[in-house]
């Protein structure tokens, strides 16, 4: 029976392989005066289920004067395409499919975009040498502030150029946060960033977000020779007031549905602004009506980001449990091809916020593996983490890994929600609270005890999911 179930659970675990989508992620910036604490939370949601599972943490190195670094080829690690002069000393981060944080609290979240104009520029040897992962891995390795990784970013993008599609990326420190966004051209490729105002909460969702292009203005930062760029490729596109519109010119449209992505923005503005009245409705893929960000109604907890990232719309008419596509067990996933969807997605590998402030003996990396409404987000430093949370292999079947016990508890639970789903839910929330508990008395801490006190929580968390998936098979 027990070999049963385990071929079970890898089987039903293995079907979501055929829905892989990697346009779909969700990214969120909090700005440290929006939040309650004082924090800036940035967080991701990487929703390309059948790609690297594995978050891993890459050590500070020093390195001879005058060598080169490797640029890889996107996601292979393999190839390596290019170099550029490396730096004497790199920092610590914590790296998956897309680098995700570093030691000094710099943070990155990415989303990939549809540029309708040009959707896709492929490697080719005598083109641009960045993938966006790449250049966010250089950033993090050599930044401590978010304006240190635009300019740097942006300088690699001039100089070397970019391929792959359209980027949203939020760049985030203690401090300021920023959205960061690019497009690869055969010739190199464009960039521009705008800041987020303190106090403010945003959004990104599969659409370049970032509107007019304001010369001057000290809250942008592009190539100055940007608008002529533009012009000269034949892309310069103006909004209704005559200020040159970086979604209209590179003609950011929708991924297979008319809402797929505007829909997730309305519903994350609208929560943590609901005094705005914000219609789920818009007049087009081009539409300004969604603010880049808004000022929040109350100041945000981190708990607030982490169930946004469990929003599958309810108490709306949008609700996926009332679709018809939910089925007897009220499934809050759809899985029809190139329909509307939720910020929660079936597609989903893992998710992180990563929170940074001055009272943390170091910055945290809150990891959700799978889908997070049905695993909780465990806390972990920029620090070598417990082995049961690295290294796990989609093809082969390993229960010391987390990845493993998750993928029981998600592939039992989901197709039986309306049933298992209230367990679930409330094991996640006792986790989370338990960790949030220990993070809070954890403060007086060394960095190296915090980080070892966090490890010791992740494994206790490991062996809760294994026996939730025990207690869910005898319900």
């Amino acid at each position: 029976m027990k070999k049963f179930l385990t071929k079970l659970a890898v089987g039903l675990a293995a079907l979501s392989l055929v829905n892989v989508d990697a346009q779909a992620c969700t990214i969120m910036l909090v700005t440290k005066g929006a939040s309650a604490d004082g924090s800036v939370f940035v967080s991701h949601c990487d929703d390309s289920f059948g790609g690297d599972p594995n978050v891993v943490f890459v050590p500070a190195k020093d390195h001879k004067k005058g060598t080169l670094r490797p640029i890889y080829s996107g996601g292979a690690h393999t190839k390596a395409i290019g170099h550029i002069p490396e730096v004497e000393h790199t920092y610590a981060y914590i790296d998956a499919d897309f680098p995700a944080m570093n030691e000094h609290g710099l943070i990155l979240a990415e989303c990939t975009d549809l540029c309708a104009w040009l959707p896709e520029t492929h490697y080719k040897e005598d083109g641009g040498i960045f993938y966006s992962s790449e250049l966010g891995r250089v950033a993090l390795e050599r930044c401590k502030t978010a304006r240190q990784a635009i300019k740097l970013m942006g300088s690699l993008v001039d100089e070397y150029g970019i391929y792959g599609k359209s980027k949203s990326i939020f760049i985030a420190d203690k401090d300021e946060g920023c959205l960061f966004e690019m497009q690869p051209t055969p010739k190199g490729g464009l960039w521009i960033a705008e800041k987020i105002p303190d106090g403010h909460f945003s959004i990104a969702a599969n659409q370049l977000r970032i509107h007019a292009i304001r010369e001057g203005d000290p809250n942008q930062i592009f190539n100055p020779k940007l608008p002529q760029m533009l012009k000269d490729l034949g892309r310069a596109a103006y909004d209704e007031q005559g200020n040159l519109d970086w979604v209209k010119s590179l003609q950011a449209e929708e991924i297979d549905h008319p809402y797929y992505s505007m829909r997730r923005v309305w519903r994350g503005l609208s929560t943590v602004a609901p005094s705005k009245n914000f219609s789920p409705k818009v007049s087009g893929w081009d539409s300004d009506y969604y603010p880049l960000s808004v000022k929040p109604d109350k100041k945000l907890a981190i708990t607030d980001v982490m169930n946004l990232y469990r929003d599958y719309y309810q108490g709306t008419e949008f609700d996926m449990t009332k679709k018809n596509s939910a089925g007897v067990h009220s499934s809050p996933y759809d899985y029809t091809e190139k329909s509307e969807r939720s910020i929660l997605s079936a597609d989903t590998s893992y998710s992180y916020v990563a929170q940074v402030n001055d009272k943390l003996p170091a910055p945290v990396f809150w990891l959700s593996t799978n889908t997070p409404l049905e695993n909780p987000f465990v806390p972990f430093t920029v620090a070598k983490m417990t082995a049961a949370y690295n290294f796990a292999l989609r093809d082969k079947y390993d229960d010391s890994k987390i990845f493993w016990a998750s993928s029981q508890v998600t592939a039992l639970s989901r197709g039986y929600w309306n049933s298992l789903g209230g367990t679930v839910s409330e094991a996640v929330n006792q986790s989370e609270k338990n960790s949030l508990k220990l993070v809070e008395s954890s403060k007086g801490l060394s960095k190296n005890k915090f980080a070892a006190t966090l490890n010791q929580n992740a494994v206790k968390v490991f062996d809760d999911w294994k026996n939730l998936y025990a207690r869910l098979l005898l319900q």
